[in-house]
């Protein structure tokens, strides 16, 4: 019997490298994204799984940052595939790069809410599908996207890396509070990745982000989802941070 996995903001960049490499694993997978630009992209995405790995696929829009879109995500993902949930990637994120003098409250509220409260609100939805079906031999994983700004300070984005820190600290709770019961719970904290956002940046800007890298180039999305195979095979791997930043940071 196939397993499902949920990813919230799966339609592009590093969302689509983990929604792939989910049905590559043999998921079915559900795609969930948030504004109406987005639909095309997930739903060429989910026929693209399903015609590669010949796993089932649902997209669901909902604005994750609100608890009654993610009730709506989560009752959909049961009513197709069942009530077994194997794994939650809280994937969702947005960001500001604004100064913290200039920001306005709504703006860094509704990235909170956005970034961290959506991790929150998918979670508690969806555990309830793991705790009554998972065991040491069959375990259930979330995955929650962090970054290298939730591990350190970054310029303009004050409320960003305390998002993504908050969730390293669920991360590592949730671990704890349900290890016993089969379920595990880890975070990926990207460094400089190449997506969209830096695609449009100048070339000699580009050269000189990567030069800061000590490897020395921008990672691809590719090594966001290997982290994310990984975790998904690591039976013994729970409340841990895994980060491919190409050494910018080293835990």
């Amino acid at each position: 019997m196939a397993k499902t996995a949920i990813i919230t903001g799966g339609s592009r960049g590093i969302g689509e490298a983990m929604a792939l490499k989910l049905g590559e694993l043999g998921y079915n997978v559900v795609i969930n994204y948030r504004s109406e630009s987005s639909k095309s992209l997930s739903d060429d995405l989910a026929a693209k799984i399903k015609d590669q790995y010949g796993v089932e696929t649902l997209v669901v829009r909902a604005d994750v940052s609100k608890y009654e879109d993610c009730e709506t995500l989560v009752k959909e993902a049961v009513a197709k595939f069942g009530d077994k949930i194997d794994v939650l990637v809280n994937n969702a994120g947005i960001t500001n790069n604004c100064n913290f003098v200039d920001i306005t409250k709504e703006s860094y509220t509704n990235l909170i809410n956005t970034n961290l409260l959506s991790a929150l609100h998918m979670t508690h939805l969806v555990l309830p599908y793991m705790v009554n079906h998972s065991t040491k031999d069959e375990q259930c994983c979330i995955v929650n996207t962090s970054s290298i700004g939730g591990l350190i300070g970054v310029i303009n984005q004050a409320d960003y890396c305390a998002s993504k820190a908050g969730l390293i600290g669920f991360t590592r709770a949730i671990a704890l509070e349900f290890a016993g019961k089969g379920i595990r719970c880890n975070a990926i904290a990207p460094g400089m990745i190449m997506t969209d956002m830096l695609r449009g940046v100048n070339q000699d800007e580009l050269k000189a982000l990567a030069a800061t890298i000590p490897q020395g180039f921008i990672g691809d999305v590719s090594a966001i989802a290997g982290a994310l195979e990984y975790i998904l095979t690591a039976s013994y791997l729970t409340g841990q941070v895994i980060s491919p930043n190409g050494g910018i940071v080293q835990q």
